[in-house]
Formats: structure tokens, C-alpha cells, sequence
């Protein structure tokens, strides 16, 4: 468990780090693909799961009034593209998903952390968001994110960025 990366090594003000990821669609999203754009970009642990769909789904609410703002929304699990897709069929999400199943971009993020539950310690998501400037540079960043009216503040974040 020594390879994870530390979860607060990431500031605001640092350079958002790179990635290029499968997304749902057989498509790639890469932090390039936004470049001169503001990016929301969430973490979650996983497809399926009641938080996790709740966050999609709000996320995916907000995603006119994000488009408004000028704000792209990226969704990352290290679920399969492949599960991604059935994941926003299932809701009808629009919003893009990329599936970071090497966790790399997990680990770049200091998202992919030691977790601990019923006393058992396992790696996983951190459920955090970092929403990223126009500059590539990480503006906001929040970490142990609860889900509900976190799509709205980070919508908030945005539209004042």
C-alpha cells in the first residue's frame, strides 16, 4: 500500500495533472480535450452504487447551468468503459465517464486511498472534485465529498471562477 499517492500532495494553484482515459462510447477523454475550458472533474468509487448514481444523476441535472457557466463535467471510477456505458443507459446520463482501471489518474489526483470499513483497511476512491480552471490549474478542490448539494456548490464554484 506504499504506492499510493499522498491524498493532499494536489493544492489549489497546482497544475491539474494530465490524463487520458477510455470514456463511455469507445471514445478517449484527456485533460487536453478541455484545454482553454473550466472542468469539473469527479471522483467516485463506483458504477451502480446509491451515492454514486445519486452523484451522477445530479451532476447530469446540472449539466445545462454547467455548459452556462462554461463548465465541462467529467465523472472517473476504475469501472470498466464498458460498464460505464451500461451505468449511463441505465440512468440515461449524458455526461461523460472515463474509466481509469490502472487507477494512474486516481493515484495522480490522490484519490485512490487507504479505506477502512467494519475494521478491514482496502484501497479506494476518495469521493473528491476538483474543478479546474480555463488556466489548467486547480482552482477548488473537495475531498470526502458528501453527495448531497455537492453538485450544486461545485456548480457555484464554477459560475464565480
Amino acid at each position: 500500500m506504499t504506492d499510493i499517492a499522498k491524498k493532499d500532495s494536489l493544492r489549489e494553484g497546482d497544475a491539474a495533472p494530465p490524463f487520458d482515459l477510455p470514456g463511455a462510447g469507445g471514445r478517449r477523454i484527456g485533460l487536453d480535450t478541455f484545454a482553454g475550458k473550466k472542468l469539473a472533474l469527479y471522483f467516485y468509487p463506483k458504477d451502480d452504487t446509491s451515492g454514486c448514481t445519486k452523484e451522477a444523476i445530479d451532476f447530469n441535472g446540472l449539466r445545462a447551468a454547467f455548459v452556462e457557466a462554461g463548465t465541462a463535467i467529467v465523472g472517473v471510477s476504475p469501472d470498466s468503459a464498458a460498464k460505464h456505458d451500461k451505468f449511463r443507459a441505465k440512468y440515461e446520463l449524458e455526461l461523460p465517464l472515463a474509466s481509469d482501471e490502472t487507477k494512474e489518474t486516481l493515484q495522480a489526483y490522490g484519490v485512490w486511498v487507504e479505506k477502512s470499513m467494519y475494521g478491514r483497511k482496502y484501497l479506494g476512491v476518495e469521493r473528491s472534485t476538483f474543478l479546474i480552471g480555463e488556466d489548467g490549474r486547480i482552482a477548488r478542490i473537495w475531498r470526502k465529498v458528501k453527495v448531497p448539494g455537492h453538485a450544486e456548490a461545485v456548480l457555484a464554484a464554477a459560475k464565480a471562477l
